[in-house]
């Protein structure tokens, strides 16, 4: 019968029309995930992109002071201020103590960009370094004197353009761009990448820092990394000093594990960092996007990790007060010299102390597929001379300053 014919033969269309059926349901199907999948990434995108926070108050005290700011000398190159805020403020932060309005920072860091995007100079400025904080302008609307005082005053007085100023005054170096990252972000961050692998001389306990951990290798997360990066009281000698050593050999470990395909190429990986490092972030107008944001990472991602350095200012203990840093001079002046022209600066790693005692060297860990670990207890920032103070300077044109780079934390 015609009909019986016609249901066997697929609902009685010819072969061609059925496969002219077919052919739409499939594009209709490739329509819809098209549109899905790009609904789902502007999606994801404006979330990333709404995380940021721009610090509009800072860019109108800058302009302010436009005329007093240094000029730009090298085309092309770049100077973000990176600061690390210990704000008790909002959810992620209320657990490390009693909000109080008022935000210090414990870690700053001058990151310096050449030209050619080759390489990259990290610059961390001690805290308690005494230099000339200039009249800033306070949450409360009243403006401070100009002071002679610890350089993370600037930040809790004035916030990011304070310190951005002091920072112009002590390098003549012009700053560029700007992020504040706070407690959680940090946290989140290093939880994205799978945690980041230490390696301790001795065990640590640490009441202050709420961390206690064992000797040897491990890979640290959220609290405890937060913990291992601000601890100070019972690492190595309590000084501020190797405090800033381990945070520049964690964020040398921390670069290394963000570079490797592991993260880069896993999404369940690179998404929450992304998300946490956008969440936690406030920065100037010029960054304060997901695209400038990009543009930034994509013209440094491919440093190699032995081109990108971590040294401290020169300085030593100040005289009225040894509790304090200053500069030692002319180094420091050398420094800031070779970041304002754009200069190569060369770093070599400080000879080991003979009375220090040298921790046995281990096999790379599989744990972590980017082989990333920071050393404590390696000096890679103490400037020394025959005096033990300041630093070693090569000879001229080309300095040689005392650091370290992002792949020679290891546990040795």
């Amino acid at each position: 019968m015609p009909g019986g014919t016609g249901a066997a033969g697929g609902g009685g269309l010819p072969p061609g029309d059925r496969r002219r059926r077919l052919l739409r349901w499939i594009g209709l199907g490739a329509v819809l995930l098209v549109l899905t999948g790009t609904v789902t990434g502007w999606w994801l995108y404006s979330r990333l992109d709404g995380n940021i926070t721009e610090d509009s108050s800072a860019a109108a005290e800058l302009e302010r002071y436009e005329r007093e700011r240094p000029a730009h000398l090298a085309t092309g190159a770049q100077n973000i201020l990176l600061i690390g805020s210990d704000s008790r403020s909002g959810r992620r932060n209320s657990g490390y103590g009693e909000d109080k309005g008022t935000q210090r920072s414990d870690t700053t860091i001058l990151l310096h960009l050449p030209q050619d995007r080759g390489s990259a100079t990290a610059v961390s400025i001690p805290r308690d370094l005494m230099t000339e904080i200039p009249s800033c302008l306070k949450p409360d609307g009243e403006r401070t004197p100009v002071s002679y005082a610890q350089f993370n005053w600037a930040f809790e007085w004035g916030g990011a353009a304070c310190t951005i100023r002091t920072v112009e005054k002590l390098t003549g170096i012009r700053v560029d761009h700007h992020m504040v990252i706070d407690f959680g972000g940090f946290k989140r961050m290093v939880d994205a990448v799978g945690g980041v692998e230490v390696c301790l001389k001795e065990p640590v306990n640490d009441v202050q820092a709420k961390l206690r951990l064992p000797a040897g290798r491990q890979t640290l997360r959220g609290e405890q990394a937060l913990g291992f990066v601000r601890a100070r009281h019972s690492l190595g000698n309590g000084s501020d000093t190797e405090r800033m050593q381990r945070q520049q050999q964690f964020l040398g470990s921390l670069v290394q594990k963000v570079q490797s395909n592991g993260v880069l190429l896993n999404p369940t990986r690179l998404y929450p960092l992304l998300d946490a490092a956008t969440s936690s972030l406030t920065t100037d107008r010029g960054l304060a996007s997901l695209r400038n944001l990009y543009e930034l990472v994509r013209g440094v991602r491919d440093i190699p990790t032995d081109r990108i350095v971590f040294l401290t200012v020169p300085r030593k203990p100040y005289g009225p007060n040894p509790n304090r840093d200053e500069l030692v001079e002319p180094e420091a002046a050398q420094l800031f010299r070779q970041l304002r022209e754009d200069r190569p600066v060369t770093v070599t790693p400080p000879k080991p102390s003979p009375t220090a005692p040298t921790a046995p060297t281990a096999p790379a860990s599989t744990a972590d597929p980017s082989g990333a670990t920071a050393s404590v207890g390696r000096s890679a920032t103490r400037w020394t001379d025959p005096a033990g103070q300041g630093t070693v300077m090569a000879p001229v044109p080309v300095p040689t300053f005392t650091g370290s780079t992002a792949d020679d934390a290891d546990c040795r």
